[in-house]
């Protein structure tokens, strides 16, 4: 015996010769069509619903004894002895043109079959490739030991075509032998997509195959199918020239993306991929699986695909609502429409995404367990909701949704989902409803551990459909996921022929019953089941002629039928030759051998009489086993063509489980020798206008000869009443026309030559109105045949053409020549949908307006759109004073508040057949608008328009004030009202949180999705972001439009190297002095490098400082500034000019006139000047402190910081400065201040971080004016507060006394103490300014300990208290925040407190933290979206090496190192401070100041904070 391509002896090998050698020649007939009976796709529709009228399945014979099992194949694959096959790709039912049904089956082990449908028996087999092994994909054993092909694939009965997608290994291990200890690997699994003749004796590829790997998806570039991650589960969809694949995962493992790959059906070729993750998330995030538990791809014939997907992690909608029509580009958790457009390629044109979404996918529970399935539309319909479908996920939801408005993302009340009906079940849901439209509508779900639940459909009063529970069944699905997808019948339609089957993993695993529920209510009547062992999970049940099929895990395919087991075993099919009329051939006999004791009590001829039994048994004939009878058949055709007939032998069976009836096949094909006629089609009819051409209308029939002789025509006679009788001598036209009334026949045949047609052309051309009809007789020596004729004659149609009130609802706006349809205003975020009307608005007698074109604005680009191609499509015909709808709507994407109108479009282009219309382009408009909020013009468009989303922190903040922060009610509007009472050009939102305003446009635009966060006051609000690609902070921006010009371009950020002749000449730090200093200004809203020079015109320098300050002068203080890098200048960008630095805190972007730049040297260096620095003031009088000035109160001496100025309002600097002179210059301030002896500021908060000095005589300067008076010091002022004894700081309301340090009681002058912490001695030396090189992180900080870098994603990490200080360093946040669990410094200089880390902060690359503090660039201070955090009392991280115990910070005490006692009591000395004894304070009043608390408070820990609080003014001190 020959051996198999599966290695076994082939099932094949013993057929006879003779019968193979007809086999072939049957298989070289052409494929024409499918048969009634078979199953060529997934659920046998492209719809998915399941339901099946034309298998011959009779409740009566399915609920009977004599149906049951009829075959157990087995399937002979073994690969490398790894287990038997497994059936997941569901079996596919087809009849060839041999007259067979045939069963086409695909395995797990990439192995092809062709069985037949009535025994089993498998005729054919081959393997495509070798499998993938499931030990490949780590763990995930859901399709195990082998995948190969598991999506059922489809059959195109145009050419009999089988398309698959099997998934294999590379070229390299094909036809090898490998297992699970010898995998080849996943990442060298390959998909490919076969098309199989099934009309082949050998299952041939018609192509190629064409493998899938390597493809780039068309919507996303960045994304490539790579087939070892991927898993085809889906049922193949063929629609025209394309079929389509569907993609998900193994286990959701792995980097893959839900995908729908379209190949063309007769080359392979892809023709389109697109991937469910369509980007701009990066190409390594997951998700929106195409899966549906094998459920089949859904397509609604009129051009749109239907699927559903998976969980992913995109997550692009963030709890903002979205409209179906604005889908995004990750579609995950959704149900999808897509456009199937002539290339191949596909559109999304709407989608639905349960509104928690978000939960779901921490759930892993996907919306896409099930296929969305397309409810037949003959009864599941409702005037408000036309066409419907059905999805259920793992939540357990059910879900109809209306397929022409899918319902989009939280666009129900309270951002919950818009669809027509959603129920939770008990459990999760992994099969696909089942639907039958019998008895009014019904749908079926299979829940995991529960009963099947049934609901009822039906049409509300208001005409919304209303699904409601009716039923049950009695029992339960299976404990573990694998309840099979509903499947329902009918025989033929009729009413009381429906049937529900479900198969299952547990139980009964094939069950059928009554599909209608009792009508008083109850559980379904089960009437049949059957134990299948093995069945496949979620498998629907196949079928065929009166057959059912199911597949297994377990190597075996079941077939169920009647009969169960047949007790003869007759011969046939019997098929006799080519058969003239009139004839009878010689007999054939029919051998019966018994299978089983049984009594043949007759037999009898089952179909038409065109065969002859004879010689058949009379009365009883009783059989034993292997006992036989004959009888014979003759064929003797009444007709021509085709034939057969069935021969039923009746038997009464000695043993249970036998059909009572065998079948015997019969076939011939009959001829005619003599003429035979025949007329075709019989029937004719006729819809004209009146005179609406001067030729009339023509149409044709056939005068047929089947015979092989030639047909004379006898006569052809006309009657205009009836069949029998009425007949009338017809008129001759001049053109040879036959005339009857208004009816003429041309070309009317005398003879027709044998085995051919004759054509006749019947012209129909009324003058009037009219009902008219003829009937034409046709005698000829083949017979005789009657042809009739009518016709109906009607006046023109009137096409009325309407479309709803955009603003008056159920008024209609008729066409008129220059009218546009028009939608009004839609806002964003919004679908408004009207519906367009079209009547025949002609007379009684009007005949139907049809649309013979019809092109709507379906799937097309932009807002406007037509839900459907289906309402008033090609070929509509409507009947006088009929009408017909189709919907369109205008949806209006998300955008930001404060964007002006624009407007959307779209035609569509239609001809009703109305003569005074003739093809129409209408037109239909829409006007997209957006919210207004804020300062509002009088037209109500806003004042703040919206500029777009731009990059922030890039370096610094792109504006200028942060004017305030609500975790609570911040919006645009609020913020736009804010800037614009502040006077800003620009205001802008972020963080959800926070409102900036400035006078400078940020430098960098992105794209407006990169801002994405909802305004913590207004969810439906954009208030900044975090990107698409990255984590950087942007923030939304508007701008005063009666301001701002409209330029969103910036150059690059840089320091001008000059403006006009003179040229930038170094960043010089300063120290106890300013670099020039002979005039000066300051503005918080518009300083830019360019104002500065104009300012200090005629002067040799001018220098900028803090961002908003310029300086003049003709010489350079040498004495207190030193040249350091350029980048210790580029940390504050210009208040007004985004693209320029302005120097930083104590750092003077220096310009000369004609100057050039010298070279910086890492050790100390000085900078020539052409004139000596000017000389110190003196006095010989002891300078006093000034604090009875009229109207003010002095507070005392404070501290300037390096990120701004301690008051921030106007200042000067005057060498006549005097405390009176700046009072009157300040009047209107709160507070002034002088500082320099020269300089005078205003203010009315007093700045945070500008503290109260405990050493006042730090502040020691005499005044300019007025020796007498003292005027601060180098960064130290003198403030001064109008009327009153308290003040107010920017942040809070809490007010220190004024109160005088303690002096020494023992007058020492230096502390000595521990030499690696003790503060250094003063100098009278110039301080050297020295690169500071790469900075570090501080690994502890007193109590604090670094915990390493953490990201910063969507929002704050840290939320507690926060500062922006350009003096930021990680002591002075640690000082900061005392009392917080955790503090994290961040950008270089902002600092956060809180208790606790947001989840969304995890830890991140140490590398990625690297911005040097603004305080102290040898520290880091985290990085973009980055922050280095400490926590109090923390662990060290293992990664910390052992440094991190130390304290590094500088000259500060470390709390790493206590005090040596050998007992309790009071330590001589703590670091470098001198123990002064005990004090006792006043009532109601602190001895020192400032106030600093901490649970584990020591002295050491006091001394460091204390050391951290004063150094800078100790320093400042000793260059004094």
């Amino acid at each position: 015996m020959a051996a198999s391509r599966f290695g076994r002896v082939s099932p094949f090998a013993a057929l006879p010769a003779m019968f193979l050698f007809l086999f072939s020649v049957l298989f070289s007939l052409q494929v024409t069509a499918q048969a009634l009976t078979d199953t060529i796709t997934w659920s046998g529709s492209n719809m998915r619903h399941g339901y099946q009228t034309n298998h011959n399945m009779d409740p009566a014979v399915v609920g009977s004894a004599n149906f049951g099992q009829i075959f157990r194949t087995a399937l002979p694959g073994n690969f490398g002895g790894i287990g038997p096959e497994q059936i997941f790709s569901q079996p596919l039912v087809y009849t060839l043109p041999d007259g067979v049904q045939y069963i086409f089956l695909a395995t797990t082990q990439n192995n092809i079959y062709k069985l037949n449908a009535k025994t089993g028996v498998i005729i054919f087999g081959r393997n495509m490739h070798v499998p993938f092994l499931t030990a490949d994909l780590d763990g995930c054993v859901d399709i195990n030991p082998t995948v190969g092909v598991t999506a059922t694939g489809t059959i195109d009965p145009a050419t009999g075509y089988w398309y698959l997608i099997a998934k294999t290994y590379s070229d390299a291990f094909q036809g090898k032998t490998f297992g699970p200890s010898t995998k080849p690997g996943r990442l060298n699994g390959r998909y490919y997509f076969h098309g199989i003749d099934t009309n082949s004796a050998n299952l041939t590829d018609v192509f190629t195959p064409t493998m899938v790997d390597g493809t780039i998806f068309r919507n996303n570039p960045n994304r490539m199918f790579i087939g070892g991650n991927q898993h085809a589960r889906p049922g193949l969809l063929l629609v025209g020239n394309y079929v389509y694949t569907g993609y998900a995962s193994h286990c959701v493992q792995y980097n893959f993306t839900g995908a729908i790959i379209g190949f063309h059906k007769s080359t392979g070729k892809i023709v389109e991929a697109f991937a469910t993750q369509g980007g701009p998330e990066p190409n390594t995030v997951p998700g929106g699986g195409v899966w549906m538990s094998g459920g089949g791809l859904s397509y609604d014939g009129a051009g749109s695909m239907f699927f559903s997907t998976g969980n992913g992690y995109a997550s692009q909608l963030a709890g903002t609502p979205v409209p179906g029509r604005q889908p995004p580009t990750a579609l995950e958790e959704a149900a999808v429409n897509a456009k199937i457009n002539d290339d191949g390629t596909l559109t999304i044109i709407d989608f639905f995404m349960p509104w928690e979404k978000t939960q779901l996918d921490g759930a892993d529970k996907d919306l896409g367990t099930t296929p969305l399935e397309l409810l037949p539309t003959d009864t599941f319909t409702c005037p408000n909701v036309r066409r419907m479908g059905v999805v259920t996920g793992k939540s357990g939801k059910t879900y109809v949704l209306n397929l022409d408005n899918l319902g989009g993302y939280q666009m129900g009340a309270n951002k919950l989902d818009n669809v027509v009906f959603v129920y939770q079940n008990e459990n999760s849901v992994y099969a696909g409803a089942g639907v039958m439209p019998l008895g009014g509508g019904y749908i079926y779900i299979n829940i995991i551990k529960y009963r099947t639940r049934i609901f009822k459909f039906s049409c509300d009063s208001s005409g919304n459909p209303a699904f409601t529970v009716v039923g049950a069944t009695s029992e339960r699905s299976a404990n573990i996921l694998g309840t099979g997808h509903g499947t329902t019948t009918s025989l033929n339609g009729q009413a009381g022929t429906g049937l529900y089957w479900v198969s299952d993993v547990e139980g009964l695993n094939l069950r059928i019953y009554d599909a209608i529920p009792p009508s008083i209510g109850g559980n379904l009547t089960l009437i049949n089941q059957f134990n299948i062992p093995g069945v496949t999970k979620f498998t629907r049940p196949v079928f065929g002629n009166g057959r059912v099929y199911i597949g297994t895990t377990q190597g075996a395919f079941y077939g169920f039928g009647s009969p169960v087991n047949l007790p003869l075993n007759c011969t046939g099919p019997l098929v006799f030759d080519e058969t003239s009329l009139g004839n009878v051939t010689q007999p054939q006999t029919v051998t019966c051998v018994a299978l089983t004791g049984t009594t043949v009590t007759g037999l009898g001829l089952s179909g038409n009489g065109n065969f002859i039994v004879s010689n058949a048994p009379t009365g009883n004939v009783v059989l034993t086993t292997g006992k036989s009878f004959t009888f014979n058949v003759a064929f003797a055709p009444k007709t021509v063509g085709s034939l057969s007939s069935d021969v039923i032998v009746n038997t009464t069976n000695n043993a249970a489980g036998y059909s009572i009836t065998t079948p015997v096949t019969l076939r011939g094909i009959a001829n005619s020798a003599t003429a035979l006629l025949q007329i075709g089609p019989n029937t004719m009819s006729f819809n004209a206008i009146a005179n609406q051409t001067a030729s009339g209308v023509n149409q044709t029939f056939y005068i047929s000869n089947l015979g092989d002789s030639a047909m004379t025509l006898y006569n052809v006679t006309y009657s205009q009443t009836s069949e029998t009788s009425g007949w009338v001598q017809p008129n001759i036209t001049s053109g040879g026309g036959i005339s009857v009334g208004p009816f003429t026949f041309y070309d009317v045949p005398k003879t027709v030559a044998g085995k051919t047609d004759a054509v006749v052309i019947v012209n129909y051309n009324p003058v009037v109105a009219n009902n008219d009809a003829v009937y034409v007789k046709v005698n000829s020596n083949g017979g005789s045949g009657i042809l009739d004729v009518v016709a109906v004659a009607g006046t023109y149609p009137s096409a009325l053409v309407e479309f709803e009130s955009a603003t008056e609802p159920g008024k209609w706006v008729q066409l008129s020549p220059s009218r546009v349809f028009s939608f009004g205003t839609v806002l964003e975020n919004q679908t408004k949908m009207l519906k367009l009307r079209i009547t025949n608005n002609g007379t009684k007698n009007a005949v139907g307006l049809s649309l013979t074109v019809s092109k709507p604005p379906y799937g097309v680009a932009g807002i406007v759109g037509a839900v459907n191609n289906i309402d008033l499509a090609e070929g509509t015909n409507l009947a006088a004073g009929q009408n017909a709808t189709a919907t369109l709507f205008c949806s209006v994407p998300k955008s930001q508040v404060n964007v002006g109108n624009y407007y959307g479009s779209a035609n569509w282009t239609m001809n009703t057949g109305d003569p005074n219309l003739g093809k129409l382009f209408m037109e239909f408009d829409c006007t997209a608008g957006a919210e207004q909020v804020g300062p509002l013009f009088p037209n109500g468009t806003a004042r703040y328009g919206y500029v777009g989303c731009f990059l922030e922190n890039n370096p610094g903040r792109q504006l200028a004030n942060n004017i305030y922060s609500d975790t609570k009610n911040n919006t645009n509007d609020r913020c736009t009202a804010a800037c614009f009472a502040a006077g800003y050009i620009f205001a802008g939102t972020q963080y959800q949180q926070e409102c900036w305003c400035g006078n400078a446009i940020p430098i960098t635009q992105d794209v407006d999705a990169s801002c994405d966060f909802p305004c913590t006051g207004n969810g439906s609000q954009i208030c900044g972001g975090n990107g698409l690609n990255d984590d950087r902070a942007r923030i939304s921006l508007f701008a005063d439009s009666t301001k701002f010009n409209g330029n969103t371009y910036s150059p690059p950020l840089t320091i001008p190297q000059n403006v006009s002749n003179y040229n930038y000449v170094g960043c010089y730090a300063e120290s106890g002095g300013k670099a020039v200093n002979s005039k000066s200004t300051t503005n918080t809203n518009f300083m830019t490098v360019d104002m500065c020079y104009s300012f200090c015109q005629g002067y040799q320098y001018f220098a900028l400082e803090y961002a908003q300050e310029c300086y003049c002068g003709n010489t350079l203080n040498t004495a207190r500034i030193s040249l350091t890098t350029d980048s210790q200048c580029m940390t504050m960008t210009c208040r007004g000019n985004n693209s320029q630095y302005c120097g930083a805190g104590n750092r003077a972007q220096l310009y000369q006139l004609n100057g050039v730049k010298p070279s910086f040297v890492s050790s100390s260096s000085s900078v020539a000047s052409t004139a000596s620095a000017p000389a110190a003031a003196t006095s010989s009088a002891a300078p006093l402190v000034i604090s009875d000035l009229s109207n003010y109160t002095s507070l005392g001496c404070y501290n300037e910081t390096h990120d701004r100025r301690a008051l921030n309002g106007q200042g000067r600097s005057v060498s006549t400065n005097t405390l009176n002179s700046c009072a009157a210059y300040c009047l209107g301030y709160n507070y002034f201040g002088v500082e320099y002896g020269a300089e005078c500021y205003c203010g009315n908060e007093l700045y945070v971080n500008s503290i109260y000095q405990a050493n006042q005589a730090l502040c020691k300067m005499p005044c300019g004016g007025n020796s007498s008076q003292i005027c601060g010091a180098a960064d130290y002022l003198n403030i001064y507060y109008i009327n009153a004894t308290a003040m107010a700081t920017s942040t809070s309301s809490s007010i220190p006394a004024v109160t005088s340090a303690p002096s020494s009681t023992n007058g020492s002058s230096a502390i000595s103490g521990d030499p690696a912490t003790s503060v250094p001695a003063s100098t009278t030396t110039d301080p050297v300014v020295v690169d500071p090189g790469a900075p570090t992180v501080v690994p502890q900080t007193g109590n604090y300990i670094h915990q390493g870098c953490y990201v910063e994603i969507g929002g704050r990490a840290i939320k507690g208290q926060s500062f922006d200080n350009s003096s930021t360093t990680v002591e002075f946040c640690a000082s900061f925040c005392s009392g917080f669990t955790y503090f994290g410094v961040e950008y270089s200089h902002e600092c956060y407190c809180g208790n606790a880390i947001d989840p969304t902060s995890t830890p991140a690359d140490n590398s990625t933290c690297n911005m040097a503090c603004t305080g102290d660039p040898t520290e880091i201070c985290g990085g973009a979206s980055r922050l280095n955090v400490y926590m109090l009392n923390g662990t060290v991280p293992s990664s910390s090496s052992a440094a991190a115990t130390a304290v590094a910070t500088g000259s500060s005490v470390s709390s790493a190192k206590p005090a040596a006692t050998t007992s309790p009591g009071v330590p001589a000395t703590i670091g470098s401070y001198v123990s002064l004894g005990c004090y006792t304070e006043g009532k109601g009043v602190r001895a020192l100041p400032n106030l600093w608390a901490n649970d584990s408070m020591t002295l050491d820990l006091c001394a460091s904070q204390a050391v951290e609080r004063v150094l800078d003014g100790e320093f400042a001190c000793r260059e004094q």
